[in-house]
This record gives C-alpha cells, structure tokens and sequence, in this order.
C-alpha cells in the first residue's frame, strides 16, 4: 500500500524542500538595510501622487466573493454532467439540494442589496 503513495509523497517532499530552499536563499541573498527612499511606495516606477492605503468599497470583496461561489458552482456541474448517468437518482438529488442552497444565497444577496452598487 506505501508503494502506491511512494510517487505522491516524493513529490511532497521534493516540493517542500524546494520551498522551504527558496525561503531560506531569499533570506539569506536579500537585502538587511531597507532606507527611506526603498521604504516608499511607488506606483509604475514613480512616486504614488496620494496615500498608499485608499478605503475600498465592500461591494468590491461581496462581488469577488460571489463571483468565486459560483465559479466553484460551474465546476461541481461540470462534474456532475459528465457522471450523470452512472450517479443516477442520488446524484440529482444531492445536484439539486446543491443548487438549491446557492439559489436560496443568490436570493439572500439581492434581498440585501449585496449586488447593487448605486445605494
């Protein structure tokens, strides 16, 4: 049985090592002095005309937010058309109850005005 995971966990170690290496030649290779002037924030090159840390908006984050929650939805209905014949009954069942939950949410974020940008 370890010999079918054998791959799997050389792979692990070799991408941990390799991590944990570049972690430690950044460390050790780059710069200990930071000055004023590489302290600053620039934008392109240039000096940034204003502060640095603006306020966003929430609607920004609730709208990424949505936009990866339905995303997600895409690929679990990908997978469940190609399998919909060998999943039978179960599987619409457990697709419909998914979905469901997300059209109960997606009701609940315009019932809130999560969606709305002029308020």
């Amino acid at each position: 049985m370890v010999e079918t995971y054998a791959p799997l966990l050389l792979m692990l170690g070799i991408a941990f090592v390799v991590v944990v290496g570049f972690f430690l030649a950044s460390h050790y290779l780059g710069p200990k002095k930071p000055s004023p002037e590489k302290s600053m924030p620039f934008e392109s090159g240039n000096p940034s005309p204003g502060a640095s840390h603006l306020r966003m908006s929430v609607k920004f984050f609730l709208t990424a937010i949505s936009f990866v929650v339905f995303d997600v939805e895409v690929v679990f209905l990908y997978i469940w058309a190609v399998h919909f014949k060998s999943l039978g009954g179960a599987g619409l069942a457990m697709m419909t109850a998914f979905l469901a939950m997300l059209v109960i949410g997606l009701v609940y974020e315009l019932r809130k005005g999560a969606l709305e940008w002029e308020s």
